[in-house]
């Protein structure tokens, strides 16, 4: 009984060199270690032609399958593009569900509409990049299931509410 069959493979994300996704992809199947990049095909629109895109779902990371061993997490770190490993805690990597890594593989298989999607939390600052409005700061509010954007007006001391889909905001 070797090593590897008493320490569990788990998925790990790792932060890679932006814009070099494939590449590092391609480099850990090369290693023979387990790899996802998600991507999503978006129609790009040049003066002279249209041609459909493949771009990666989160830019700037990937999932690597490999035990919790140090030497194969050191062996997905020496690989050139590769930043790190995320961790939620100091030096500890942190482990992904399978059923998260396999949802997102179903997701990306099965949907022509994937849209990359911005993590928003109630309360966090933030800014409308699309529409009429583009450029308005304020504060996100969840409230019955709908998003608002609360703009203070500091010296009255109070506010204004505006429904806005999350998408259309961004983090400040």
């Amino acid at each position: 009984m070797n090593q590897t069959d008493t320490l569990q493979l788990r998925w790990y994300a790792i932060h890679v060199r932006s814009r070099h996704e494939f590449q590092i992809f391609d480099r850990l199947k090369l290693k023979g270690i387990e790899a996802f990049l998600p991507t999503v095909e978006k129609l790009r629109k040049w003066k002279d032609r249209k041609k459909l895109v493949t771009f990666p779902l989160f830019p700037g990371y990937l999932f690597v399958r490999i035990t919790e061993d140090a030497r194969n997490m050191l062996e997905v770190l020496k690989i050139r593009g590769v930043v790190n490993m995320i961790c939620t805690l100091p030096h500890t990597p942190t482990p992904i569900p399978d059923e998260q890594i396999n949802m997102l593989k179903k997701l990306v298989e099965n949907s022509d509409t994937l849209d990359p999607y911005p993590y928003l939390t109630e309360g966090q600052n933030v800014r409308i990049i699309k529409g009429p409005m583009t450029g308005i700061e304020g504060i996100l509010v969840e409230k019955l299931d709908k998003h608002f954007l609360v703009l203070s007006v500091d010296v009255l001391r109070q506010g204004v509410a505006l429904t806005i889909n999350a998408a259309d905001v961004e983090k400040t």
